[in-house]
């Protein structure tokens, strides 16, 4: 991966970060967290991962997030300077899940 590909992903988890808190009004989305974003080649997908703090408010996080998708690519625009800003798809990260599942077995092997 290139650094310019690399800068971007770290500014496209900042900024959608901000957006998400800052910006959308849903309050389905207020509770979620930008854990990643990895944009392609060519800059036509950039897909963003995120958690969801409320485990049960998943389903209806990830609906709230695909509804809010052009809003979000639209400040997006705004706020970083590309010729043309890449078509977001939001990916549930189920990896800090699975670390604290890999931590209880880990635990309860020490015990």
């Amino acid at each position: 991966m290139s650094i310019k590909l690399e800068r971007m992903n770290s500014t496209f988890v900042k900024e959608i970060s901000y957006i998400l808190q800052n910006e959308v009004k849903d309050e389905n989305i207020k509770f979620v967290s930008v854990t990643g974003c990895e944009i392609t080649n060519d800059l036509s997908y950039a897909k963003v991962y995120v958690t969801v703090f409320d485990k049960e408010k998943k389903e209806t996080t990830m609906k709230a997030l695909e509804g809010a998708k052009s809003f979000i690519r639209g400040e997006l625009s705004k706020r970083v300077e590309i010729r043309h800003t890449p078509e977001l798809r939001f990916i549930f990260d189920d990896s800090i899940e699975y670390g604290e599942k890999i931590d209880k077995i880990i635990e309860e092997l020490h015990n």
